[in-house]
């Protein structure tokens, strides 16, 4: 993993796409003859793709396409895909180091009587512990694939590691899975999506990738419940009548109760996406384990947020109900606290009685009882963000080298950022307090990154991870906002109006419908919903199938935890 797996692994770092180390096969343009696709329901339900094997007297450049379309049938270890390699090569090639998603078609030339190469253009990257790299800018790249006559018959006799996939062929055969880990106060499940083959197989493969742990990105923001070196003992996890049989080694021993509790909640909640799954029975080399009946902790997942938009409006704070229009103050005296202060952008705590709070002059905090402490008085900051760890995190627009994460008090904790330079646009904290969210104005446009929170055990954070690059919307950058706990979203304009994005942390984007009007704000609202404030001071809502007006005017948009 590269500083800023950002650029797709540098560019897709040539996702290892170079002309004789590449880790992909390719596909071919010309004639294949492509066996029948059917539905196997012994493989978990997926589409199971059953290619044929190679014709006699088929040319190289006829072997490579239809390899190519081998390389799509996983059965049996990729059995009738290596028909077409030699008998020397056949057992040292290796399918699943990795899959390239490609975009479009790629071309054929001869380097050699024995030696076709292959260009094409990657749009992502999955590597061999299911981690998904969209491609901000597709890359392209070219393979080498070399032959020998064996029986007559021409065979690959060096080809790639990994295999190549179109799009839909990726969605057909893989399915995200979202592995959970624990924030380091335990409050919290946190998602790590993960991409596996849809087989009978995958809830082995969730197993061992959530025991492996979390993505390199991702650590030191997040702990697991399992104690260091426990594996799978029987190498597989099977499934009986809904009950996911999950049988660890000894290393498991060394966790206590409350630990192993965490463990089955962690395993539930990661195996929560596998339909025929529906609890899991946890043994220690074959021995029960002795658990208390309870599911699992208090730990939550995905944090739901008021249903109702948090605005400024006519010199008040608070919650608008929308089919009303009627104004919830916050309580406690909050709303007046905050709406003196004259603020352009709010975020407000979980508990709704910490607001930080972003005017003309700098950065406020204000708390349910408490006076306002006045954090930053510099000019030209982003919104603030207020986290549910006592911190807010506050940054200069001119200035991505440095954020600074101050104590409820007004101490501050300058951390370096790692952000490439531009102008930052937005800067926000997921409601778990593990990850930050940065969209930058940069001089190739729009850019948007997700970067690990590392704390100390006394909560104050002491760095930001690597960031990874996901996809922004087009156009000039706006703002940026989390939806969920896996999904974040950005808005741009555009000579046409409104672009929005949304995009699934180690997943795919999305783009949205265009709003009315020119957004000035977004937010992240209930359910995975979003808002977005115009520059007429109308709140939209997003839907499955648009936007729609919230009939809510509003002089600020809120962002809530």
């Amino acid at each position: 993993m590269t500083r800023i797996r950002t650029l797709l692994a540098t560019a897709l770092a040539a996702l290892t796409l170079v002309a004789t180390t590449a880790c992909a096969a390719i596909p071919v343009s010309g004639d294949v003859h492509a066996g029948r696709s059917i539905i196997d329901q012994s493989q978990g339900g997926g589409v199971d793709l059953r290619p044929s094997g190679p014709e006699r007297g088929a040319s190289q450049e006829q072997i490579l396409a239809a390899f190519v379309e081998a390389a799509t049938g996983a059965q049996n270890d990729y059995a009738v895909a290596r028909e077409f390699l030699s008998s020397g090569f056949a057992q040292k090639w290796n399918p699943r180091q990795s899959v390239t998603v490609r975009d479009g078609e790629g071309a054929v030339e001869r380097a050699g009587s024995r030696e076709l190469t292959y260009t094409l253009t990657a749009s992502a990257a999955l590597d061999s512990d299911g981690e998904y790299t969209q491609a901000v800018r597709p890359t392209s790249s070219t393979l080498t694939y070399q032959f020998t006559r064996q029986d007559g018959q021409w065979r690959i006799s060096y080809a790639p590691d990994g295999i190549i996939l179109s799009p839909p062929r990726f969605t057909q055969l893989f399915t995200a899975h979202a592995l959970y880990f624990y924030d380091p106060t335990y409050r919290y499940l946190v998602p790590d999506e993960r991409w596996f083959l849809d087989r009978s197989s995958t809830s082995t493969r969730v197993v061992s990738a959530l025991l492996a742990g979390p993505s390199e990105w991702l650590k030191g923001a997040v702990v697991s419940s399992f104690p260091e070196g426990t594996q799978l003992s029987l190498n597989a996890v099977t499934i009986d009548n809904g009950s996911a049989q999950v049988d660890l080694s000894a290393d498991a021993f060394r966790a206590n109760t409350v630990e192993k509790v965490r463990m089955r909640e962690q395993l539930s909640t990661s195996l929560s996406s596998i339909a025929t799954v529906s609890s899991v029975d946890l043994t220690v080399e074959g021995a029960p384990l002795a658990l208390p009946d309870s599911s699992g902790t208090s730990a939550q997942r995905d944090p739901d947020v008021d249903v109702r938009p948090l605005v400024v409006q006519d010199g008040a704070v608070g919650f608008v109900t929308p089919s009303s229009g009627d104004l919830d103050r916050l309580g406690s005296g909050l709303s007046d606290a905050v709406a003196k202060l004259d603020p352009d952008s709010l975020s407000l705590s979980a508990s709704g009685t910490v607001a930080a709070v972003g005017t003309a002059d700098g950065v406020h905090v204000v708390r349910s009882g408490k006076s306002d402490v006045y954090l930053d008085t510099r000019t030209g900051l982003v919104p603030p963000s207020v986290d549910d760890q006592g911190f807010v995190w506050v940054a200069s627009s001119a200035e991505t080298s440095t954020v600074t994460a101050y104590g409820f008090g007004g101490d501050p904790h300058p951390l370096r950022s790692p952000l490439p330079a531009g102008r930052l646009v937005s800067f926000e904290v997921s409601r778990d307090s593990t990850r930050a969210l940065a969209l930058v104005d940069t001089a190739d446009g729009a850019a948007l990154y997700v970067m690990a929170i590392t704390r100390g055990s006394d909560r104050v954070p002491t760095a930001l991870g690597a960031p990874i690059r996901v996809q922004a919307a087009d156009g000039d950058p706006v703002g940026a906002a989390w939806t969920d706990d896996l999904d974040v979203a950005s808005v741009g304009t555009t000579p046409t109006g409104t672009s929005v994005v949304r995009t699934t942390v180690g997943g795919q984007p999305t783009t949205l419908t265009r709003p009315d009007g020119r957004a000035t704000t977004i937010a992240g609202g209930s359910g995975g919903a979003l808002l977005v404030r115009t520059a007429d001071g109308s709140v939209l809502q997003s839907t499955n199938v648009g936007w729609e007006t919230t009939g809510v005017q509003a002089a600020v948009l809120g962002v809530q935890r």
